[in-house]
């Protein structure tokens, strides 16, 4: 090290005045130019920082096309993490699944800007496909609505792809996914509902009434039936998934965009639609109709042919809902050996 810092000093004092002046001149300008192009990124960082919190001051959520797309989120320098929904929310595009994860989203995006932690370092914005069809190409997106989060520094990864179909998109699930990729915690604060409240008092009111009214005669209060057909509705909902899809929030359909073809049955074993949960309370009812049917055959004592077509409609029932049932169970489960009339 000190041979050759020697040499650089017999050098410089073997070059001519002239040739010292003019290196030490590039050497000027060469600095002058790295510090001023170190000083224009950090305006221009300054500057798209300024502009998206003046956007978020106004509106949560920050629609963009795609210009604003590649400028904010794709294009250096960014120091601030930045996730879009891709969607498409116009009426034409008959996206209902898009419209209620928009509610949910809106409501993360509030709880993140109204609360004592907003600061520049997350952004939530929004690109529809109506204003950003570009966008959609140039990340090869077929399909909406897609949460992605595009990090202040490399490239997003796989996970920074939201597992809709998976988690479903409640805000509290989006609040624990951004926190796993940003660090960036977010309490989820929803406007209070008071329609569950509303609704409670009209039931006690109706059945308090009701009582009021029959206060001289409460036998039906005794009703075997009633009471059987009470719980059976409690059985077919908690057998059909939907305390699932309260917790989660999975959407009531999915729509596909490229051919248009509504799917009401999710194709995966770890996930189900809204819809699906319908279908299989119906199923569910309907081969509980053909038992109550056949149970009825054999205990009542009416006629004979009566008796027979009663045991042959709840017969036809059981062996057609149960093998839609399995069919259904069949689809989801891939694999799975066994089917019954219908595959």
């Amino acid at each position: 090290m000190a041979l050759s810092t020697r040499a650089s000093r017999r050098l410089l004092l073997r070059l001519p005045a002239g040739s010292c002046l003019l290196l030490l001149l590039l050497l000027l300008l060469l600095c002058g130019q790295l510090g001023g192009g170190q000083k224009k990124k950090e305006n221009l960082l300054a500057e798209k920082v300024e502009q998206l919190m003046e956007w978020s001051s106004r509106r949560s959520v920050i629609r963009m096309n795609g210009d604003k797309f590649r400028r904010f989120v794709k294009a250096p320098p960014r120091n601030y993490s930045v996730v879009v929904m891709f969607t498409a929310l116009q009426p034409q595009r008959q996206c209902s699944v898009c419209r209620q994860a928009n509610e949910e989203y809106q409501v993360l995006a509030n709880s993140w800007r109204y609360s004592s932690a907003f600061s520049s370092k997350l952004f939530f914005t929004i690109v529809d496909y109506d204003e950003g069809a570009d966008v959609f190409q140039q990340l090869n997106m077929n399909s909406a609505p897609t949460f992605m989060h595009f990090p202040a520094k490399g490239k997003p990864k796989r996970a920074d792809t939201f597992d809709l179909q998976r988690i479903g998109f409640a805000a509290e699930q989006l609040a624990k996914w951004i926190a796993d990729r940003t660090d960036v915690h977010i309490r989820v604060f929803r406007p209070p509902n008071y329609s569950g409240t509303i609704a409670l008092a009209l039931l006690v009111s109706l059945v308090g009434g009701l009582l009021y009214l029959r206060r001289n005669n409460l036998e039906f209060i005794y009703n075997k039936t009633g009471w059987a057909m009470a719980a059976l509705c409690v059985v077919f909902a908690m057998t059909s998934g939907q305390m699932w899809n309260h917790i989660r929030g999975p959407p009531y359909a999915h729509k596909n965009p490229q051919n248009g073809q509504v799917s009401y049955i999710h194709g995966s074993s770890q996930a189900q639609f809204v819809a699906e949960s319908h279908i299989i309370l119906l199923l569910n009812a309907a081969i509980t109709m053909g038992m109550v049917l056949l149970n009825e055959a054999a205990t009542s004592k009416g006629d004979v042919g009566k008796r027979r077509i009663i045991c042959l409609v709840g017969l036809g029932l059981v062996v057609f809902f149960f093998s839609f049932l399995l069919s259904i169970f069949r689809s989801k489960y891939h694999g799975y050996p066994y089917s019954f009339l219908i595959k």
